[in-house]
């Protein structure tokens, strides 16, 4: 007879704040909106996570070590070439955010805020400029193999990710496209941004 595991409320709270915080974005989500998904009591969320901008903050907290635990051994593979290192991290990337699409607002806004305030992310971003990977950029710009900062091709890729993201709440509300097509869309474009940087790096 197989053991029926039982969810604690912390999980369970955390799972609908997922689950709404996607569906309806931060600013629309209500603690009582995460409680009923949860169905559990106001009260409790309040107990375990004191107010909604925590919570989120601790989603949000999740959700950066999940991506970074898989881009960072490989953009610190000394035994990996740039290339092969842009086109996995951006697939981990892009599946992360398909996952959580809020996490773009947040780090929209931890940015125009002046001041990140996430220790979580400002530590990750601190060990991206450590990186083999940076290193090996710095030396291609030494070597005149590329002709442009290396932070540019930092800035090309995320970029590239964000828009798309922060344009589709408009897009859906449109009927531009649906967020299966949107979804399609994001899977092209983990073929497609490796391809443009290659060009980049290779002129």
């Amino acid at each position: 007879m197989a053991l029926v595991t039982e969810i604690s409320t912390e999980e369970k709270i955390k799972g609908a704040a997922r689950k709404i915080f996607t569906k309806k974005g931060f600013l629309a989500t209500t603690i009582r909106d995460i409680a009923a998904e949860a169905d559990i009591n106001i009260a409790s969320v309040n107990y375990y996570f004191r107010s909604k901008e925590k919570l989120f903050e601790f989603i949000m907290d999740e959700t950066i070590g999940r991506l970074f635990n898989k881009i960072e051994p490989v953009l610190n593979d000394e035994n990996m070439a740039v290339n092969e290192k842009i086109e996995l991290c951006v697939g981990y990337y892009i599946d992360n955010v398909l996952e959580n699409p809020d996490f773009v607002f947040f780090t929209v806004s931890e940015v125009m805020s002046g001041s990140l305030t996430n220790l979580t992310m400002v530590n990750r971003m601190k060990s991206l400029e450590k990186s083999h990977f940076a290193q090996q950029l710095k030396d291609l710009h030494k070597e005149n193999k590329i002709s442009f900062h290396p932070v540019n091709l930092f800035w090309n890729v995320s970029a590239m990710i964000f828009f798309p993201f922060l344009t589709r709440p408009r897009m859906l509300e449109s009927g531009y496209f649906t967020s299966a097509e949107f979804v399609a869309l994001m899977q092209e474009r983990k073929k497609l941004i490796p391809i443009w940087m290659r060009q980049m790096i290779n002129g």
